[in-house]
């Protein structure tokens, strides 16, 4: 025989008999409202997140890899043209920046989707080997929406043991 709400409330009731307890039922919008936050916190309104991302550049997703002899690093950049892009090295440390521009058209009234970046990115990478960073080691292609910057590692001589006397 299948249970119904009341025989529920009849069980609660006999419970609370015999626990000499009044048994209180938790209505349901109660209990949903207990798990929202007070509106009196200090969490910031919706369109104050939105305005915060303007002050922040883009990051460019990257893949780095090494190879017998080469340090490999590359970044997805499909839609930006090789005048939009700026790469540099200093110091072993990779930096990748550019504008990603197109996503904006002054006729439009209203989005109803907008997950594209546009605008400033950036991107700066500790690179895990020590790599040339003479222009001659160094080669950047950007080919079918993929950079590429391929580096000469260092050579690095094995540690020497030394004789202890």
């Amino acid at each position: 025989m299948a249970r119904t709400n009341s025989d529920d409330l009849l069980d609660d009731d006999l419970a609370a008999a015999f626990l000499d307890e009044e048994v209180a039922v938790p209505d349901a919008k109660d209990a949903a409202q207990e798990l929202v936050a007070p509106e009196t916190s200090e969490q910031p309104a919706e369109d104050e997140w939105a305005n915060d991302t303007d002050d922040f550049p883009g990051q460019l997703a990257v893949d780095v890899y090494e190879t017998a002899d080469k340090l490999v690093v590359k970044a997805r950049t499909a839609g930006i043209s090789k005048s939009d892009l700026d790469v540099s090295i200093a110091d072993n440390i990779l930096t990748i920046s550019g504008v990603l521009s197109g996503g904006e058209d002054e006729q439009t009234t209203r989005w109803h989707i907008q997950e594209c970046y546009w605008g400033e990115f950036s991107r700066m990478i500790a690179l895990p080997v020590q790599v040339r960073e003479d222009e001659n080691s160094v080669k950047a292609e950007l080919k079918d929406g993929v950079l590429t910057i391929t580096f000469e590692k260092e050579k690095v001589e094995a540690p020497k043991r030394i004789a202890i006397q």
